[in-house]
C-alpha cells in the first residue's frame, strides 16, 4: 500500500464542536479498474468524548487524502435528544446506528470504486447512503468522487466514532456481516481504530471547556467506565491526547505502513 507522506505544510486545525463540524472533502477517488473493498479502508477514530476524535479525524484525512465525516452526525435525532437531557444510550439505541456507520462506509467505498469493480449493492439501501454521502460533502455534485492526482492514492473512509465496547467494534468492523458484504463487495472492508487515549483528569478539564456539545460533562465517568480497552485487538494504533495532533497523526500513518508492509 502506498500512503502519502505526512503533509508538507502544516494544516490548519479547527475545533469542530464550536458550531461547525470538521467534515471534510478531498475527492478521494483512484482509477478502480482492479481494485476492490478489500484494498481500502475504514479507520475509526475511537475514545470517550472530549478526545479530540473530529480534530484527528479532519488531520488524518488531510494527511492521507480520504474522505472524513463525524459518525455524531449519523446519530438518529431520538439518541441526540437522549443525549441532550444527559441520558445514557443503551446498547439497543447504538446498534442501529453502528450499523449505518459501517453501511455508510461501505457506500462511500463503492462510490470511490465507480462501476468497474463488479460489485452490486442493493439500489434502495446505495440511494438512502449516497444522499446521507452527499449531505456530508464526501461525494461531488455527481455522486461520483472525482480523480486525485495519482493511481496509487489510498481507497478508504475516516470515522469519528465513541466505539467503545469491543461488541461495538465488531459492529464497525463488519463482523455481523461479514458473508453479505464479501459476496456483494468483492471482498471485505479492512478496519483499523485509532485510539485516543488520556486521563480522566485531563478529559474531565477539556470537558468542562467545550460549548455546544451534546454531551454532558458528568456522563464522562460513564463513558471511562463502558470503555473497553482496544490495545489488545488486532488492527489497533493507540495515541495520547496530549501528544500534537502533528504527532498523533505521525503515529497512526507509520501503523497503517507498517501494518501494510
Amino acid at each position: 500500500m502506498s500512503l502519502p507522506s505526512v503533509y508538507s505544510e502544516p494544516p490548519t486545525y479547527s475545533e469542530d464542536r464550536e458550531g461547525n463540524h470538521a467534515v471534510v472533502d478531498f475527492n478521494s477517488s483512484v482509477d478502480s479498474k482492479h481494485r476492490h473493498m478489500s484494498d481500502a479502508v475504514l479507520l475509526v477514530v475511537m475514545g470517550v468524548s472530549g478526545t479530540g476524535k473530529s480534530t484527528l479525524g479532519a488531520a488524518l484525512s488531510k494527511a492521507l487524502r480520504l474522505p472524513f465525516i463525524d459518525g455524531d452526525d449519523l446519530h438518529p435525532q431520538s439518541n441526540v435528544d437522549k443525549m441532550s437531557h444527559g441520558d445514557p444510550l443503551t446498547d439497543a439505541d447504538r446498534q442501529p446506528w453502528l450499523e449505518t456507520i459501517r453501511k455508510t462506509a461501505v457506500s462511500s467505498v463503492l462510490n470511490q470504486l465507480g462501476d468497474n469493480n463488479g460489485s452490486h449493492v442493493e439500489p434502495d439501501a446505495m440511494l438512502e447512503t449516497e444522499k446521507s454521502l452527499d449531505e456530508r460533502s464526501i461525494l461531488g455534485r455527481s455522486g461520483q468522487p472525482s480523480p486525485v492526482r495519482d493511481e496509487d492514492q489510498k481507497l478508504g473512509i475516516i470515522i469519528a466514532c465513541s466505539a467503545l465496547k469491543g461488541s461495538y467494534r465488531s459492529v464497525l468492523r463488519g463482523e455481523n456481516r461479514s458473508e453479505e458484504e464479501g459476496w456483494k463487495h468483492s471482498g471485505k472492508l479492512p478496519t483499523w481504530f485509532v485510539y485516543m487515549k488520556g486521563s480522566r483528569e485531563l478529559l474531565m478539564d477539556r470537558m468542562m471547556k467545550r460549548q455546544g456539545h451534546f454531551m454532558k460533562a458528568e456522563m464522562l465517568d460513564s463513558q471511562l467506565k463502558t470503555l473497553e480497552n482496544p490495545e489488545n485487538e488486532k488492527g489497533v494504533v493507540t495515541v495520547l491526547i496530549e501528544w500534537s495532533t502533528e504527532d498523533q497523526v505521525r503515529e497512526v500513518v507509520r501503523a497503517l505502513e507498517d501494518g501494510a508492509g
